[in-house]
């Protein structure tokens, strides 16, 4: 697994390049102390994983972030700061942050949430993890009797969103980690439900729905 590291205090980012590389199977690319050096690392170096720091000079953690899952939707971030406070925590994921970890998780955590976000999964620390899960929980409980389009699944929803968005099958694919057969039956259903003839038409009533934003 290639990992690029991102922190802008250089004792703890020089220590952290040492415990990782020390990791089986790990190997550090590069080490940068700002979000514009992550995004040029990443785009120079093709890293499996950014370990990012949120509060960083210039650009920090959280937009470059955004810019990280827009532009290489292949490399996962794995936010490793001192922020636990809600508002950066739910910014990093709203930028696409696959985990998210306190500075004070050890060697042996930071590892496995390297191995999980590597494989696409989403990870966070025990002190986050409950705020997580009871932020969505009730998010989704608001949210469920507004749903747009009650005749789709989570899934053909959340293709047509990123369909709504612009994105072509392979793109969807790789975002949501799904086969290329499998977003094109989703795309099909959705068709089929929403009563459109064409992709085009899907996008135009899913936007006049609200998604896609």
């Amino acid at each position: 697994m290639r990992v690029v590291v991102a922190d802008d205090h250089p004792v703890f980012r020089e220590g952290l390049v040492t415990v990782l590389g020390d990791l089986p199977g790990v190997t550090v690319v590069g080490q940068v102390a700002s979000g514009e050096e992550a995004v040029d690392a990443v785009q120079a170096l093709s890293p499996d994983v950014v370990v990012m720091d949120l509060r960083m000079p210039g650009e920090g953690g959280v937009a470059a972030t955004a810019r990280l899952t827009s532009g290489f939707p292949g490399v996962a971030v794995l936010v490793l700061t001192m922020s636990e406070d809600d508002d950066s925590l739910f910014a990093a994921l709203r930028a696409g942050a696959r985990g998210y970890l306190l500075k004070e998780a050890t060697t042996a955590q930071i590892g496995q949430a390297l191995q999980a976000v590597a494989r696409g999964e989403a990870v966070f620390g025990a002190r986050i993890a409950d705020r997580v899960l009871t932020y969505f929980t009730a998010a989704r409980t608001a949210a469920s009797s507004a749903l747009p389009f009650p005749q789709l699944t989570d899934r053909e929803r959340e293709v047509l969103d990123l369909v709504a968005r612009g994105l072509p099958n392979a793109a969807i694919a790789r975002r949501l980690f799904l086969s290329d057969k499998t977003v094109r039956n989703n795309v099909s259903a959705c068709l089929s439900k929403l009563q459109v003839a064409s992709r085009a038409e899907a996008v135009a009533v899913a936007r006049d729905a609200g998604l896609g934003g």
